[in-house]
């Protein structure tokens, strides 16, 4: 973990609250195991598709896109309105599919190919620099691609990893997302990123939801700072 200006003062004033945090939830919820899902620049439409709408919608879009264009030099060379209507059931498509190709064409004109493997050598925040120049790239959706991929040590930070992030006292209250990235960057161990950020999210969806949270049962309850402002 980095001691950065952000970092110094939760180990101050709550020593050894991070790894308390990663050991509760690693209890409830088990250890998760890395590996690759898809090549990156498939993680990357489909990252971009899943924004505003469910996984499975996203799934579904991605799934009918590649089976109406063979390649991502197909994608990129469409009719934007073809492009838009093979992904009409992910929702959104008259502005994904612009930014769909928009950031196809950006990756081949800068590298050459519509590869991202390169960004695997890069910085973790180089790598994340370099997404976010893309149309409909910020930095969870970077975040998403570097962590899944690459095993970058970056957070994405969703709405479930932000409220319990905030709730806990990891993060200020009201932290905007994009600066909650970078305090998750300081503060998680790199080598514990992925399980961190499994973890979070199962918690938010399962436990620390947005209404009636199970505190009764959370493990992370006698440190949270929303079951108890004074919590150390």
């Amino acid at each position: 973990m980095t001691e950065s200006a952000a970092a110094v003062p939760l180990e101050r004033e709550r020593p050894c609250l991070i790894e308390f945090v990663l050991t509760s939830l690693q209890g409830l919820y088990g250890l998760p195991h890395w590996a690759p899902r898809r090549p990156p620049t498939d993680e990357l439409v489909l990252t971009i598709l899943s924004q505003h709408t469910s996984d499975l919608n996203a799934e579904r879009a991605f799934d009918e896109l590649v089976a109406r264009f063979p390649d991502w030099e197909s994608v990129a060379a469409a009719a934007v309105g073809d492009v838009a209507a093979s992904i009409a059931s992910g929702g959104l498509a008259r502005q994904k599919a612009p930014r769909i190709q928009s950031a196809l064409r950006r990756i081949r004109d800068e590298r050459g190919d519509y590869s991202l493997d390169f960004l695997a050598g890069l910085d973790p925040r180089a790598a994340r620099e370099w997404l976010v120049r893309l149309d409909g790239v910020g930095p969870k959706t970077a975040a998403v691609v570097l962590l899944f991929c690459f095993r970058q040590p970056l957070m994405p930070v969703d709405t479930h990893v932000h409220r319990v992030m905030s709730r806990i006292g990891i993060i200020p209250a009201r932290t905007p997302a994009d600066r909650a990235h970078d305090i998750a960057l300081d503060r998680f161990p790199p080598e514990r990123m992925y399980e961190a950020h499994v973890n979070l999210i199962t918690h938010g969806r399962r436990t620390c939801t947005a209404r009636n949270p199970a505190c009764s049962r959370c493990p992370v309850a006698p440190r949270c700072w929303y079951v108890n402002p004074a919590a150390p």
